[in-house]
């Protein structure tokens, strides 16, 4: 298979990604899950999800950051007071799940996917944590606000914005110029032609990590078993701490069973946390 020409591709980098994520834009934006979350129709079980989802994500995303935040092919980048999440993430999972949440989100196969992901860009070609950063932070900064409303009003959350503090970036002023900064800092780094074909690819990869989370849940909707959770399935854990090698029932962290802390719901609710799974990412990126 030839290679893309990079000729035809546009100069800018930011430009560049986001013509090439455009297939994996509107294939999520017309998935019927995301239909139904923009009709309000996401749980609160749904929700502690994608929360524990998201603190992975960034808990590996952020600590490959910080290890190269004096590397020049990622210096320009670096805006921890702006938009790192974990300590956002932190507040809303100890709101969801209680003061001993570490011992209580799930850690997914898929999950565990792109954490490794994120590590193995982070440690071996850390300039590709170009194209995560990308796609999540303008992702989350664009359709944060949206999400916000939406999840606040479906799950009758206070307006003081508890249990939702990852979609607010205190020290933002203007998302728009904020990112309008972020595209031109992005067009500034050096890069030969075959490394900015590789944070665009790796931009792609991204995107596709995030669809394997929503697909893990639709394998387990699919087999219509109302009466079992998905945490009692083989392949989903507790967490462990951020690197579990091995798929195996749910376990605390000393190595104990414990009862799943997702409980037993009906088909529905599954469908309805995919729906804003889906959402989450799409509304989010295709606003990049």
């Amino acid at each position: 298979m030839e290679s893309p020409h990079l000729d035809s591709m546009p100069q800018d980098l930011s430009e560049a990604l986001k013509e090439a994520t455009k297939e994996v834009h509107t294939q999520a934006e017309n998935a019927e899950f995301m239909r139904n979350f923009q009709k309000g129709q996401v749980t609160r079980k749904g929700f502690k999800l994608v929360i524990a989802s998201l603190f992975h994500i960034y808990e590996a995303l952020e600590e490959e950051i910080e290890l190269n935040k004096e590397n020049p092919v990622f210096t320009p980048l670096y805006f921890p007071e702006e938009l790192h999440r974990r300590a956002a993430l932190e507040q809303d999972l100890a709101f969801w799940y209680g003061p001993r949440w570490q011992e209580a989100i799930p850690y997914t196969p898929a999950m565990r996917r792109y954490v490794q992901r994120l590590h193995e860009v982070g440690r071996t070609e850390p300039e590709l944590l170009v194209a995560h950063a990308y796609t999540r932070y303008l992702g989350d900064l664009s359709g944060g606000q949206v999400l916000k409303k939406l999840a606040q009003k479906a799950l009758d959350l206070p307006s003081s914005g508890e249990g939702l503090a990852f979609f607010t970036f205190p020290n933002i002023a203007s998302a728009t110029k904020f990112k309008q900064l972020y595209r031109s800092r992005m067009n500034s780094l050096e890069m030969t032609p075959k490394v900015r074909q590789r944070v665009i690819e790796e931009a792609k990869t991204a995107f596709l990590l995030n669809i394997q989370l929503f697909e893990e849940l639709q394998e387990w909707l699919t087999r219509k078993v109302e009466d079992q959770s998905p945490s009692q399935e083989p392949g989903l854990r507790q967490r462990a701490g951020s690197r579990v090698q091995d798929a195996t029932p749910i376990e605390t962290p000393r190595g104990k069973s414990q009862l799943s802390i997702l409980s037993q719901a009906p088909l529905v609710r599954w469908v309805l946390t995919l729906s804003f799974l889906v959402a989450t990412v799409a509304m989010g990126l295709y606003a990049i």
